[in-house]
């Protein structure tokens, strides 16, 4: 998991990622007939626990996607009304923050049509729907449909139709049936990195069983073959090794023959890509034989691993409770929290009757605070059946980056002093109230009622929390540390200065800059806004922001920042300014070094301290115009390959973006091939093109050293009617070029995640060493692409 640098401002960043394929609804259809003329297209899903389909009907637009039935054309038939969808449930949906309509764990949707013609004909179409979990949604997604429907004149009566009798089929005793070989599976050597998967055969007298290491020949026996199955979340280590066969002539094929007797002992290494819980699916294909005869096997494996990526994981849970702690510490300085500080401390050092009952209330209420918030993240795991990974989809969604976009402008307007976002002043009442009690009980619920009523200032905060950390893949555990962090810094002061009351003295008074700070996030969470909308615009590659306006923007706020900052203007709630403060004087300072850092930007200036964030450079007016990055490396007209395209290309680099393409130039000139699994909308991509890739080192291996073919999964443009198809590895339709791509890294690498790289040489699409990722580390990518060179030379 990466968190991005914008957590530093608001905890916010815009996330990539996910290496599993999530697939939680199955979807069955049918047609039940209701009349001589009539018939329900009826579309049948089953959901698995936690996650949610949304019904044909929704209160609003800004929300999810509902369920709906798009068919082709027909005269065969007519249609009546629009799907209907059974009973629903209508709750508070976190992911859209509004009542939503869906369904769980089962759903049955019918579509009433009118038959006309008399012989049987197709219904077909597809069904279009959104579902999500408590922390996540995955991008609509299109099922294909395709019913036979018996014709008018030929359906039966009514009372015949909604029932069809199931046919059997008479299982065959059958005696004498040879089972030799006795299956054994199990798990060596396993870390967070991978695993050692066992298969062990135990073979019956005379019979043996043939080795995997020797080519198939008509005349001779088959080899013993592992096959794995929808590899989600790790990927194959090398070839399967195997204990030492015997090598002897065989009587049945008369030949010479590798073959095991009594037992035999084959491994796979495999590579953990998920740190999520891995299930390796699979059959073993094998012949047996005695001296008379041979039988073909099939047998099924189910091995079950631990998650992977334990220690990148604990890492960055420490960069989140570190990076919340400063959140927490940033609410605190807001002019709904600081007064209360004195105020709370006060009250418990006077209404203690010692000094060390006093703190210990303190401490108390402090862990009380931290409380609260840890669990407030505790609904997000309930129905959480596996590990909570946001996947890349969440990025390249663009209702939801827009649904965010709009939500942090509210934020950003409400802190300017609009309006402020409060809690219902029944919930406050009731908690005042309840910390009457006295004791720990009433100490708990003072907690509450600060939680509460300083919601305005640190509401926009925890929804800054909620949408960067549940846009990474840390989903809810992440969350939890998150509000663990925010709490602490938070709740920290109330328990020192109760300790130390004489540190109250050295506090400032509250005053017009708590205001201040108030306006100074408000820039911030404005600013962050801008990027959502830029991911959603990159997806659908509409060029409403381009790299200079996206930056035009930002140099525009953070100017307003500067002169806000700088007492140039007030807002509704400020007061007079008649001295700059220091502190405020440094930060407008700070602010106008950023500002007049950004400008260069608009001429192409790379802006590492930000990269990531703006656009990349070729998604730009003039792509290599002004582009520093790109200036005197774009190659002459005579020097770029036919079907490569420098000008939207990362740093001028002649990329193709197709593979074919790419393959065919590689053989040409020689070079192993880097493919680059990309997204429009992938932050950590971009990093890597503007941080790794501009080094002068790796800019000059991926200049000249190999045939760089960059593949956009998110890339929107729709494939000709002819070309669409359906995928074999995930049963989905590909209609987009993104959907071409996408499919193809699952299906020969078991992999969706992005930013993904592997190296490939010429024939059989065989990497020529590990893949990587995401690693910001220049010396390590460079001895990743010199290690894949060396290979493809060997």
């Amino acid at each position: 998991m990466k968190i991005k640098a914008s957590i530093l401002l608001l905890l916010l960043c815009a996330a990539t990622m996910q290496a599993q394929v999530y697939e939680p609804v199955d979807w069955k259809f049918s047609v039940e007939e209701t009349s001589d003329t009539e018939a329900d297209l009826v579309f049948s899903a089953t959901i698995e626990e936690g996650w949610h389909v949304y019904a044909t009907e929704l209160p609003s637009d800004m929300g999810p996607i509902p369920t709906s039935v798009t068919l082709d054309e027909s005269t065969d038939f007519e249609i009546i009304s629009s799907p209907k969808g059974g009973k629903y449930k209508t709750e508070y949906d976190p992911n859209f923050d509004m009542d939503l309509n869906y369904y769980d764990n089962r759903a049955e949707f019918r579509m009433p049509i009118k038959r006309i013609a008399r012989d049987e004909f197709i219904v077909s179409g597809y069904l279009t729907f959104m579902v999500c979990n408590d922390e996540m949604c995955l991008p609509p997604d299109d099922v294909d449909i395709s019913l036979a429907v018996k014709g008018a004149a030929s359906s039966s009566s009514v009372s015949d139709t909604n029932s069809i009798a199931p046919v059997n089929i008479q299982s065959i005793s059958q005696t004498n049936v040879l089972k030799p070989v006795s299956w054994d599976f199990s798990i060596e050597d396993e870390n967070e990195d991978g695993a050692t998967l066992v298969f062990e055969a135990a073979i019956a007298k005379p019979w043996h069983l043939y080795s995997t290491n020797f080519e198939i020949d008509d005349d001779g026996p088959m080899p013993t073959e592992f096959i794995f199955e929808k590899m989600e979340g790790y990927s194959l280590d090398g070839k399967p090794q195997e204990s030492d066969p015997r090598t002897e002539m065989d009587p049945v094929f008369e030949m010479e023959v590798q073959f095991f007797s009594n037992r035999a002992r084959f491994t796979q290494k495999i590579k953990k890509e998920s740190k999520d819980a891995i299930t390796a699916n699979g059959y073993v294909n094998y012949m047996v034989c005695d001296e008379s005869k041979c039988i073909m096997e099939q047998e099924e494996f189910t091995i079950e691993l631990e998650p992977g990526g334990g220690a990148d994981e604990q890492q960055s849970y420490w960069t989140v409770l570190f990076l919340a702690i400063l959140g927490g510490f940033a609410a605190l300085l807001t002019p709904c929290v600081f007064p209360m500080v004195p105020m709370t401390v006060s009250f418990f050092t006077k209404q203690s009757k010692t000094k060390s009952a006093g703190i210990k209330n303190a401490l108390i209420y402090s862990l009380s605070i931290i409380l609260v918030y840890v669990v407030l993240s505790v609904p997000f795991h309930i129905f959480e059946s596996v590990s909570p990974d946001i996947l890349n989809e969440v990025s390249t969604n663009a209702p939801l980056n827009i649904f965010f976009f709009v939500v942090f402008i509210v934020f950003a307007i409400s802190f300017f002093g609009a309006f402020e976002i409060t809690m219902p002043a029944s919930w406050v009442n009731k908690a005042d109230q309840a910390s009457d009690v006295g004791g720990i009980v009433g100490i708990f619920f003072m907690a509450i009622v600060l939680v509460l009523v300083s919601f305005s200032c640190t509401g926009p905060l925890l929804g800054a929390l909620l949408g960067s950390v549940l846009s990474t893949d840390g989903g809810a555990s992440a969350l939890s540390v998150g509000m663990l962090g925010f709490g602490l810094g938070l709740a920290l002061p109330f328990g020192l200065f109760a300790a130390f009351p004489s540190w109250l003295n050295s506090l400032p008074k509250s005053g017009g800059w708590l205001n201040t700070v108030k306006v100074f996030l408000g820039f911030l969470e404005l600013a962050l806004a801008f990027k959502f909308l830029s991911n959603a615009d990159l997806v659908l590659q509409a060029h409403l922001l381009p790299r200079e306006i996206f930056l035009a923007i930002w140099i525009a706020i953070f100017l307003a920042m500067t002169l806000y900052l700088l007492g140039f203007f007030r807002m509704p709630h400020d007061s007079k300014v008649e001295n700059l403060g220091v502190g405020r004087m440094l930060l407008g300072v700070s602010s106008l070094f950023f500002t007049l850092y950004l400008l260069p930007g608009l001429w192409g200036a790379p802006l590492k301290m930000i990269s990531g964030f703006p656009p990349p450079s070729f998604y730009s007016e003039s792509p290599g115009v002004f582009n520093s990055n790109t200036s005197g490396i774009i190659s002459s007209s005579e020097d770029i390959p036919e079907g490569s395209d420098p000008e939207h290309c990362p740093l001028g680099l002649n990329c193709f973006h197709d593979f074919e393409i790419g393959l065919a130039h590689a053989k040409e000139v020689d070079k192993p091939i880097l493919l680059d699994f990309t997204g429009w909308a992938c932050v950590n991509c971009r990093r890597m093109e503007e941080q790794v890739w501009s080094d002068p080192r790796i800019l000059k291996i991926l200049r000249n050293k190999v045939v760089l073919i960059s593949l956009y999964v998110d890339e929107r443009k729709p494939l000709p009617e002819n070309e669409k198809y359906i995928s074999e590895t995930t049963g989905k339709k590909i209609r987009t070029v993104g959907n071409v791509w996408s499919d193809f890294q699952i299906k020969h690498f078991s992999n969706n995640s992005q930013p993904f790289y592997v190296m490939l040489g010429h024939e059989n699409l065989a990497p020529l060493h590990e893949s990587a990722g995401y690693d910001p580390d220049i010396d390590l990518y460079e001895d990743w692409l010199q290690r894949g060179i060396g290979n493809f030379e060997k």
